[in-house]
């Protein structure tokens, strides 16, 4: 075998993890602080604040959902220079105050762009990746987005304590604009051409998704929906447990439970299959649920985010290396975006939903039922994808 098709660290894989984390780093740092400066700025209520950090998802969802189906027609380096040159003249947008609907409407309008510019960087990735390096590969390139969750809140928390919004802002359009230079040093090898014309013709659902990709976007979608709780209501809960100290290092002990891991579960990944990692995942990802609903002390509580960590982290680079596996190489775009399609769904609406159950449950009962849902995703799990898993590596 040529060493040089088995490759991993290459300059392109450097620069492309590098632009992921510079996109996602600009969009967990607003999103902790977004909701603060409409309510300072334009004396928002506390739903409409709530709509100015979320509607930043729902322009994500339809950004991804359109430009999973086009990305080979326009091409895949010139989809990710249009996607960061908007999104990065939408970040400058940030300083014009023209009222509250102007910042929803540009948050929207942000989320868009940040759909096309990661479903670029997450189809080049995945096309640059050697074939026999998939797993560890998609785990590297992931770590680089799970690094960007714990720093950016960090980041936009620091900011928000000592400095204006107007350098925060100014921070994020700096980064934006590096981001956008660095995508000139990727070289993305050109694709066999086949049909990849003529399937984005009509009006089908295969256009806008990839049905290979769908089985184990579903499960993404659960797992998602699970942790979307975490995300949203990690801070309220401290709140009523008397932790809000320790929650502010939830997310770094997350990080670390999955930059620690990733390495060794992508290639694990690779030798033999995705259930050696997805099964236990389940199970961590419910045990780190229910130790969180009971948790009084800092450790607990700690401990209950590295459990998360490894399981629902774990399983988010795996189910999308499981989608591009599956997939020819000419739709690898489409399974990149219809993979996201379901995190961010899950991710996005999961609060919205769960905000009803809250008033009826209590967030210690919410998590209890949550943990339980994590484990029993087992079950559609074996009939989607684990047994296909084990009859292909059965047959290889």
């Amino acid at each position: 075998m040529d060493s040089t098709k088995s490759k991993l660290w290459t300059k392109d894989f450097i620069v492309v993890s590098s632009i992921n984390f510079l996109l996602t780093l600009i969009f967990y740092l607003l999103m902790v602080t977004i909701a603060v400066y409409a309510v300072n700025e334009f004396d928002a209520s506390t739903s409409q604040a709530g709509l100015v950090t979320g509607i930043f998802i729902i322009g994500t969802l339809i950004g991804r959902l359109f430009i999973g189906r086009i990305i080979d027609v326009i091409g895949r380096k010139k989809t990710l220079y249009i996607g960061l040159i908007l999104f990065t003249i939408t970040t400058s947008l940030y300083f014009v105050n023209l009222g509250l609907s102007f910042l929803l409407l540009n948050r929207f309008l942000h989320g868009l762009t940040l759909g096309i510019a990661s479903t670029a960087t997450g189809t080049i990735v995945a096309q640059i990746i050697p074939v026999t390096r998939k797993g560890e590969g998609i785990g590297y390139y992931s770590m680089s987005a799970t690094l960007a969750t714990a720093i950016g809140p960090f980041i936009g928390l620091y900011m928000s304590q000592h400095t204006s919004f107007q350098v925060i802002f100014g921070f994020c359009l700096v980064l934006g604009i590096l981001s956008f230079i660095t995508t000139f040093f990727v070289y993305v090898p050109a694709i066999e051409k086949t049909t990849k014309v003529q399937q984005t013709k009509g009006f089908k659902l295969s256009n806008f998704v990839e049905p290979k990709a769908l089985p184990i976007a579903f499960i993404t979608l659960a797992v998602a929906f699970c942790y979307s709780s975490v995300l949203s209501f990690i801070n309220f809960y401290a709140i009523e447990i008397d932790l809000v100290e320790t929650a502010s290092f939830f997310f770094i002990v997350y990080a670390l439970a999955v930059l620690v891991s990733r390495p060794f579960t992508g290639r694990l990944m690779d030798i033999k299959g995705a259930n050696y990692i997805m099964y236990p995942a389940f199970i961590l990802l419910g045990a780190g649920m229910l130790i969180l609903s009971f948790a009084h002390t800092s450790f607990t509580l700690l401990l209950a985010g590295v459990l998360i960590g490894l399981g629902f982290g774990n399983m988010q680079s795996t189910t999308q290396a499981v989608a591009v596996k599956l997939t020819p190489p000419h739709r690898m775009g489409l399974a990149t975006s219809t993979f996201f399609i379901f995190l961010d769904a899950g991710l996005g609406f999961g609060p919205y939903i769960l905000g009803f159950i809250i008033p009826l449950t209590g967030y210690s009962n919410l998590y209890v039922i949550l943990g339980i849902l994590a484990v029993i995703t087992i079950i559609p799990y074996i009939f989607l994808h684990g047994r296909k898993e084990k009859a292909s590596l059965v047959t290889e």
